[in-house]
């Protein structure tokens, strides 16, 4: 009995992570998929389910390392020794220091983050993709509107046709 319970159990489990069906996509639900393609590489096209915009880069940069991570003063590209002098500055206090203790310990807080903002500014890419991303909606639209355009002629020149007396 205890087994048949626990097989009855688990038969009951599995059937309730079963997936629900798949609901119909609208146009919001829409994948939107980023590529970078490198050279004469061929965009791939979009299909109905998915968006799929391309930035286009120089064939010489196809095995480089992104500019962005390249060089610079990103923590994540400085070495270990370099980030132990930072801990030198650990119980600082007062003006410049970003404590909150001691007077004026919110000024260093304000430069801190003034650097970290200036450094993600630098370290960002430079390829648009939300303006890219809205083209290719807009072009999909674009091919949506004229194929319903056509679908709805067709429909039309079929209403005439069967209206006319035989």
């Amino acid at each position: 009995m205890l087994k048949f319970s626990l097989a009855a159990a688990g038969a009951l489990i599995a059937l309730s992570a079963a997936p629900a069906p798949a609901q119909t996509q609208g146009p919001q639900d829409v994948r939107v998929n980023q590529l970078i393609i490198y050279g004469n590489d061929a965009c791939p096209a979009s299909t109905e389910n998915e968006i799929i915009v391309c930035a286009k880069r120089p064939e010489e940069d196809r095995y480089r390392i992104p500019e962005n991570l390249r060089e610079g003063d990103d923590a994540r590209n400085n070495a270990w020794t370099n980030r132990v002098e930072e801990l030198s500055y650990v119980g600082r206090s007062g003006t410049g220091s970003c404590s909150p203790t001691g007077p004026g310990g919110w000024t260093g807080c304000f430069g801190q983050l003034l650097n970290q903002a200036r450094l993600e500014r630098e370290n960002r890419d430079e390829i648009d993709w939300n303006r890219l991303i809205e083209e290719a909606r807009q072009e999909r639209l674009g091919r949506i509107d004229t194929e319903a355009a056509q679908v709805e002629a067709d429909i039309k020149a079929r209403e005439e046709e069967n209206a006319r007396p035989r």
